[in-house]
């Protein structure tokens, strides 16, 4: 199989044999950023039981909350798809945007005018150190995809994301998709 090189944008898909770690076992990261000094990601399909109102009172929305990641997960991390309402936000790739003017964008989203579709919020991110996501990729324990869904990624549901993404990797992928979770509990 024909593995793509990391980039910004791009999805890492966890390697059906990542089985103990609890981060990232069936995991899809955004990379947010991938550089030389390392690389920066968020998973989308691990929702935690918050909403952002829970976190955040002072808005009204109950935005489900994802965990991003293993690394500073006392920080509230957002990617979005409405880089003309929420200004000094990063292009990630695609029409995707990370952060911004959060006091602005709470505000918006109180007033109906950023809906779930166009934001998702994180506590903590996925880092790599300098080469240390390569070494990873060299180990197998990810996959390289191209993020077929641009900025509508955003609104994608989380529940079967992994599974419908080895699905599409086929061949031997196909029998991982409906294993379960931890296979020695089978």
């Amino acid at each position: 199989m024909i593995s793509l090189k990391p980039q910004k944008g791009f999805l890492l898909v966890a390697e059906p044999s990542t089985i103990g770690d609890l981060s990232f076992n069936r995991s899809v990261v955004l990379l947010a950023d991938h550089n030389p000094e390392g690389s920066i990601g968020f998973i989308l399909n691990k929702p935690l039981g918050y909403t952002i109102s829970d976190l955040v009172p002072e808005v009204s929305a109950s935005f489900k909350i994802y965990n991003g990641g293993p690394v500073e997960q006392d920080n509230l991390y957002f990617i979005h798809n409405v880089p003309e309402l929420i200004p000094d936000s990063i292009e990630i790739s695609n029409g995707i945007y990370w952060g911004g003017d959060f006091e602005y964008a709470k505000q918006l989203i109180n007033r109906g005018l950023i809906k779930k579709t166009n934001i998702r919020f994180f506590l903590g991110y996925s880092g790599w150190n300098a080469n240390q996501l390569e070494e990873e990729l060299e180990d197998s324990s990810w996959i390289v995809s191209q993020n077929s869904y641009d900025n509508k990624i955003i609104g994608k549901s989380s529940t079967s994301f992994w599974k419908e993404k080895i699905m599409e990797l086929g061949g031997d992928y196909l029998i991982w998709s409906n294993a379960p979770e931890n296979p020695s509990l089978n």
